[in-house]
């Protein structure tokens, strides 16, 4: 039986407001918290705490831009859907896919590191074979309907919040009573005995917010969840209000309470230094649930990369910007061609792990990174033309508007211009900066491309 065309490009909305804030903590709390802050604290030592805040002052108004579109006008692939009706087409064009190249990357930097934490317990087993297996997985997920996907990620995301909260906790009473440490309570000296709470100074902190950033990524997955939420108006500004503050406390609160029990200067930059501190402290049954843990962080917001992948896609087809056998979704109501193509491209991860195993995560960190300043930055200006687009009277109807308007969207903007220059400061973050200009260049290209060949098929009609 052949369906019609409105049946096979509708998305179904089967995503409630707990799917929706576990997406987005999914998308946000993985790689970047459990994995790559341990090269953040050798940049700033304690004061990361301080560097978590700020990124996260900025990301709570840039989530609050697009929660004020998102709200407005709830659709598949916002950002490009926003971009494209506010700003014009090649914007559209630009927004929709270096979004969906930027979680390909984030999606190979999650799988670049999944083959170290099962190296844990299985030292002797290649990286890539632990990649390949866990992406082939994932994958199967994803093609389920999306309320089942939603339940996977709930769960997914519950182990992982539930575990640092877990973590908080049991930090807090070695801290205080040492329990489990041998009754000796640590204290919190380690916060300034080592060279300071700042002991690299304004420059330590200023290079940290690069790394933070990229931690951030994965809160906006909330804009794509838009086209398949129950009740979008009331639930995007739900879950956007709750999922900042609650990304801030687990990450500060987290970390503050890591470099609290073990001296900062003392952690290695290899594995998660999240399992290295128990691990030290000769808490090994910590130290493996931990590992337990950041595995399942990585699959989680691989599968949030993975979802919001396909998503985009489908979105780009329906606006005619990418081949029309993403427009549509089978019979389980998922856009499976784009989730297929997205998970193919993952395949990258597992041949850079058999060729170059331990040096991936930087490299892809670095381009992520850059691809998420891009879809940040157009996220904001895409709101600022949103807003001058309308009516003092449509203006004054808007559900969730974004606090602070206009000067909190210029203050933003400031700031990713600024990560961008100190990117320029990080050797191993220069590679993104050759990289996303070029791939800015071929999506223009690209762009050119599409629009002559439309302009011939016109004079041929």
């Amino acid at each position: 039986m052949v369906t019609n065309t409105n049946e096979q490009q509708e998305l179904r909305r089967g995503l409630n407001n707990r799917h929706i804030q576990m997406i987005a903590l999914g998308g946000a709390i993985g790689t970047g918290l459990f994995y790559g802050s341990a090269t953040t604290i050798k940049l700033v030592g304690p004061a990361i705490t301080l560097s978590y805040l700020i990124g996260g002052l900025v990301i709570f108004f840039i989530m609050r831009a697009l929660g004020e579109m998102s709200a407005d006008h709830p659709v598949s692939g916002s950002f490009s859907q926003y971009a494209y009706q506010n700003w014009g087409e090649f914007p559209g064009f630009l927004s929709g896919w270096n979004y969906w190249f930027n979680y390909i990357v984030v999606s190979m930097a999650e799988l670049s590191v999944v083959g170290i934490y099962v190296n844990f317990w299985f030292p002797g087993v290649p990286t890539w074979v632990s990649s390949l297996i866990f992406l082939v997985v994932i994958t199967a997920i994803n093609l389920i309907n999306v309320k089942l996907y939603g339940e996977f990620e709930f769960w997914f995301a519950i182990i992982k919040v539930a575990a640092i909260i877990s973590m908080i906790v049991l930090g807090i009473l070695i801290i205080f009573f040492g329990i489990g440490n041998h009754g000796q309570a640590t204290g919190f000296s380690n916060l300034w005995v080592h060279g300071g709470f700042f002991p690299n100074g304004i420059t330590g902190l200023l290079l940290s917010l690069v790394i933070v950033m990229f931690s951030f990524g994965g809160v906006e997955l909330i804009g794509i969840t838009a086209g398949e939420a129950a009740n979008p108006s009331k639930t995007i500004p739900k879950a956007i209000n709750q999922v900042v503050w609650r990304i801030l406390i687990f990450y500060i609160g987290a970390l503050a309470v890591m470099l609290t029990l073990f001296p900062w200067n003392q952690l290695e930059q290899t594995g998660s230094p999240f399992v290295e501190i128990f691990s030290k402290m000769g808490i090994p049954a910590a130290a493996g649930i931990l590992n337990v843990v950041v595995l399942t962080a990585a699959l989680s917001a691989y599968n949030s990369s993975l979802y919001s992948n396909g998503r985009m896609l489908h979105g780009l087809a329906l606006q005619g910007n990418a081949p029309k056998i993403f427009a549509k979704v089978g019979k389980s109501g998922t856009p499976t061609a784009g989730i297929l193509v997205s998970s193919a491209l993952t395949l990258v991860t597992v041949a850079m792990n058999y060729l170059v195993p331990g040096k991936v995560f930087v490299y892809l960190i670095s381009i992520a990174t850059f691809a998420g300043i891009l879809n940040w930055t157009m996220i904001l200006i895409t709101q600022l033309k949103f807003r001058k687009a309308r009516s003092r009277e449509e203006i004054a109807k808007l559900k969730f508007k974004l606090p602070l308007h206009p000067v909190s969207s210029y203050i933003c903007l400031a700031f990713m211009a600024m990560i961008i220059v100190l990117m320029a400061f990080m050797p191993d973050m220069r590679v993104s900066l050759i990289i996303g200009p070029v791939w800015m260049l071929l999506l223009y290209s690209a762009y050119a491309i599409r629009k002559g060949a439309a302009k011939e098929e016109i004079k041929e009609a």
